[in-house]
């Protein structure tokens, strides 16, 4: 009973964010509200059955700890806060993240369920994306809705091309992650790296810069925390299949930016529909020609040592990059329509109306350091402070924005949550980097993007990265290398 009853709880949450994304990602109140009602009820049942679903190490005390810590400040700060309604939604929303991360840490310590995680997610993720192309690939047999917003970028079923982009990218690299296991059975590895086709496509027609850098971070922390040569081939072998179905794409207007008639529409879908079959038909069977030169030796001897370098050199010039993108972007203005539209252009600049937001954030946490301005309260703060006629919610930062509207309690308690997830894939990779790899660069994936959006408003796009720290905390259980800290958990 024990056993099917964490099965059932396995499943129901790692096919949540699949079926909150065509709800508007679970943005609005309802679906929500009744995914943090059965995450609670799952909760209790798991603890009714004695399968306490609490951390067994520090650093997952830490992080769920901080996340408790954020959810009780955040309905605390509905007395202070500008807007009681947006603030109360704040706190329904990280309910659901805790009960979310409990039910991820009971039902990882099946070992068969932990090896579920990654491609159950990357599943979901997949039939998301594809729901979200099938309009452009079949336009004359599907019509799927779009906003006047999105401008022709990828944004059904999330309604928003930025997180549907940072999705793809999760799936992207997690299905590297499938293709280069060893250990993984050969029709799934061969799935994994055919589906880096439609991911690779979604995240370039989303138009998402931050999307892009997501993915390739995600991608460098992989192959740096397992340098095995399977998992570089099936990186290698994912990331090629996404850029050449992406680069594709992008001779097809009406596939990249709904741009055409209907038949032009029609014809560049079929097009499209017939290289994906291609190209992912090619990356399956080249996987599974892989597979079975790994089979011999599990596919886990490591890569040469100047592979091993490069694999950090790339990390260094992932973080320069990022800062000089940051750095670059302060200094320029840009209007509020110069990228209304699905444009490649937006690939090649850092301009973005999102500096303006953290500027405005950043003068909100220097004002009211304490105690922030309320959890909901920066779009009030905004209309008022604005230096350019635009109306938004969020401060597009998950760090700045805590910090804006909590302050420090908020702040702390934010990166209490990061640090003990951090800490746990630490301990896990040292003792099972094959467990911990792909885990820890999903989470990662999440984490660049949601540091420059508004992900964290997006449950669909979030709770994967919440399920995927539970498992990471959970599998830190198993890690070998102690100090004194981890032996006292």
């Amino acid at each position: 009973m024990r056993r099917a009853a964490l099965v059932v709880a396995a499943g129901l949450l790692l096919a949540a964010p699949t079926v909150l994304a065509f709800f508007s990602g679970g943005f609005f109140t309802e679906p929500r509200l009744i995914a943090a009602i059965a995450a609670w009820l799952i909760v209790l049942v798991l603890a009714a059955i004695g399968e306490t679903p609490l951390p067994r190490n520090v650093p997952g005390w830490l992080a769920v700890g901080g996340l408790a810590l954020l959810a009780a400040w955040t309905a605390a700060s509905i007395g202070w806060a500008p807007l009681r309604g947006p603030a109360t939604e704040d706190v329904e929303r990280l309910l659901l993240y805790l009960g979310a991360l409990l039910i991820a840490i009971a039902v990882a310590r099946v070992p068969f369920v932990m090896d579920a995680f990654e491609p159950a997610l990357a599943a979901g993720i997949t039939i998301v994306i594809g729901e979200g192309l099938s309009g452009r690939l079949l336009p004359g047999l599907i019509h799927l809705a779009h906003s006047s917003h999105a401008g022709g970028r990828l944004e059904q079923p999330i309604t928003y091309w930025n997180s549907e982009g940072a999705l793809a990218a999760i799936g992207l690299v997690l299905c590297a992650r499938i293709a280069g296991d060893a250990s993984r059975q050969r029709w799934l590895r061969c799935g994994a790296a055919a589906a880096g086709a439609p991911l690779g496509v979604a995240i370039y027609i989303s138009y998402s810069r931050g999307a892009i850098a997501a993915a390739v971070v995600g991608l460098v922390v992989l192959v740096a925390a397992l340098p095995a040569r399977a998992q570089l081939r099936g990186a290698a072998l994912v990331a090629a299949t996404g850029v050449v179905s992406a680069a594709l794409s992008a001779a097809l207007p009406g596939v990249a930016s709904l741009d055409g008639s209907l038949g032009a529409r029609e014809r560049d879908g079929a097009i499209m529909l017939v290289l994906l079959l291609l190209i992912g038909g090619a990356a399956a069977l080249v996987t599974a020609r892989l597979s079975t030169a790994d089979r011999g030796n599990d596919g886990q001897e490591p890569a040469s040592p100047v592979v091993r370098r490069r694999a950090l050199v790339a990390v260094g010039v992932v973080v320069l990059v990022t800062a000089g993108l940051v750095i670059g972007g302060l200094r320029e203005n840009i209007s509020a329509s110069e990228f209304a539209r699905a444009n490649p252009a937006r690939l090649t600049s850092v301009s973005s109306n999102r500096y303006d937001y953290w500027r405005i954030g950043a003068r909100a946490f220097a004002q009211h350091p304490l105690k922030g301005l309320g959890s909901s309260g920066f779009r009030a703060y905004w209309l008022r402070e604005r230096p350019i006629p635009e109306a938004v919610r969020n401060v597009h930062s998950l760090e700045l924005e805590t910090a804006a509207e909590l302050g420090i309690v908020g702040l702390f308690a934010l990166l209490a949550m990061l640090g003990g997830v951090g800490w746990a894939a630490r301990r896990a990779l040292a003792g099972s980097p094959g467990i911990a790899a792909g885990l820890s660069a999903g989470a990662v994936t999440w984490l660049v993007h949601a540091s420059i959006d508004w992900d964290w408003q997006l449950p669909a796009v979030t709770l994967p990265a919440v399920a995927l720290a539970g498992a990471l905390i959970t599998a830190a259980d198993r890690a070998i290398e102690t100090d004194p800290w981890q032996s006292s958990s």
